[in-house]
């Protein structure tokens, strides 16, 4: 709870139509690695489910949340995300890409899921905040977990925590190549700590 709090910095692009997705898709599909994650509305009633309605798509400077709510999944994000040339990379995305299809069938390609990803290095704890906080020694807060992801405008705490999101598995990403390249790093029980 005392380390420091990370968010993402760079340049916040919200698209809210299909002719603008298609622009950023162009651009992102220039990218060797992206990161990506999505929000939902939450539903707070037993055995309903909302459609997504964010997917967010990170470059290391840039990110982009697609506002699907909007204008559902269309066939320039299915594009992107069946891309065999451009690797994407999350977080539990066997969920992400479950919901995704509720909006649109498809079948991703070259994604790498970060829990699997990591396994080698021993960390117990696959959440994206305790991954975040056991590489790199900052903390990623969950505050807009349960906001409205389909309120006609998204606030700047929900545009900064859902470009994090996105943003942060792209670093785990890099640090976890590294680290399993190089072996620098202890593996430290909990009950030692």
């Amino acid at each position: 709870m005392e380390l420091p709090v990370v968010q993402f910095t760079g340049r916040i692009i919200v698209i809210q139509s299909e002719g603008e997705a298609r622009r950023a898709v162009d651009y992102l599909l220039t990218f060797p690695r992206l990161g990506i994650d999505t929000e939902t509305r939450p539903n707070f009633k037993r055995g309903n489910m909302n459609p997504v309605a964010l997917l967010q798509v990170s470059t290391p400077d840039t990110c982009f949340l697609f506002r699907l709510n909007y204008f559902g999944l269309p066939p320039c994000l299915v594009r992107l995300l069946t891309d065999e040339h451009t690797q994407k990379v999350g977080l539990s995305l066997h969920d992400d890409w479950a919901q995704l299809r509720r909006r649109t069938d498809f079948t991703p390609a070259n994604y790498v899921e970060l829990q699997d990803f990591v396994k080698p290095l021993g960390i117990a704890d696959m959440s994206l905040q305790k991954l975040y906080a056991n590489l790199f020694h900052q903390k990623i807060s969950k505050n807009q977990r349960l906001t409205n992801w389909e309120a006609d405008v998204l606030t700047e705490p929900q545009k900064r925590y859902a470009a994090t999101d996105a943003w942060a598995c792209l670093r785990l990403m890099e640090e976890a190549e590294q680290l399993l390249a190089t072996h620098d790093y202890e593996l430290v029980d909990n009950e030692d700590c």
